[in-house]
């Protein structure tokens, strides 16, 4: 029986995930997953691909607050109720997205613990930003699915199973937070989730959109925010085609509802 054995969201797109024991289900991916940003003075994004102290930044929700937190430099927090700011505009990737700036004193303080000028930026509910760029339908699912400030796709599943697979040709293991998956399952072989094209988390239905392209995130340390060159050196030779190296599956959701830690997974 597979079963979901892992839940995370990352509340500021590259920055620390938050582990749940359960989650809602919003029309952009789980509630407050990816809906803040740090861009730059041009407000196109960061990431770890290009900042990997990002990565050293964590994330707690707390009553009514994101509270950001990195090490020797205490802690700021943010409403989660987005400031009544005039939108600015956000670029990730080819999308431009309306986007709504978070507070100067956060900007301040990220941009001292990056060493780079930055800013934070929320999406809003108007901001219209569809999955994939728009690029994917979904029989039976909404005309127009909506993501976050995720690369492309509300939803990401790794199987413990690939991971361990994938340990086992390594010099040294690497802990799943490398990967920054929102779904962890186990019971299943390794990458069978590759043959996946349907699936119900407890009475939730997510459509298995398409594989997992991995980046140089996947070589941070995330607990350090140092760079190397695993895991993508050894995935590279097993798990590339198309020109690209692939490790997880994207999924959509097909409904609303509540996934928690143990739920069964059916296929």
């Amino acid at each position: 029986m597979v079963t979901l054995t892992g839940l995370y969201i990352y509340p500021i797109k590259s920055a620390a995930g938050i582990a749940l024991p359960a989650a809602a289900i919003t029309g952009r991916g789980f509630q407050y997953d990816r809906r803040w940003m740090v861009v730059d003075a041009d407000g196109d994004f960061i990431t770890q691909r290009t900042c990997p102290q990002l990565a050293l930044v964590s994330v707690a929700i707390q009553s009514d607050s994101l509270v950001l937190s990195a090490p020797d430099q205490g802690h700021q927090a943010v409403p989660l109720t987005p400031p009544d700011t005039a939108p600015v505009t956000a670029q990730v990737w080819g999308d431009r997205c309306e986007a709504v700036p978070v507070s100067p004193a956060v900007d301040q303080w990220l941009s001292a613990v990056l060493g780079q000028a930055c800013r934070l930026v929320y999406m809003p509910d108007t901001c219209d930003r569809p999955v994939d760029h728009g690029n994917v339908s979904i029989p039976g699912g909404a005309a127009r699915p909506q993501v976050s400030f995720a690369d492309a796709y509300p939803f990401l599943l790794i199987s413990e199973a690939s991971l361990a697979d994938l340990n086992r040709r390594l010099p040294e293991p690497v802990l799943m937070n490398r990967f920054r998956p929102n779904l962890v399952v186990a019971g299943c072989d390794a990458f069978a989730e590759d043959s996946w094209s349907q699936i119900r988390v407890g009475a939730v239905e997510f459509h298995v959109a398409k594989p997992c392209s991995r980046c140089t995130v996947t070589t941070v340390d995330q607990a350090t925010g140092q760079r190397g060159a695993e895991p993508l050196r050894t995935l590279a030779t097993f798990r590339r085609w198309d020109g690209k190296i692939w490790f997880g599956q994207n999924l959509i959701q097909q409904g609303s509802g509540t996934v928690r830690v143990g739920d069964s997974v059916t296929l």
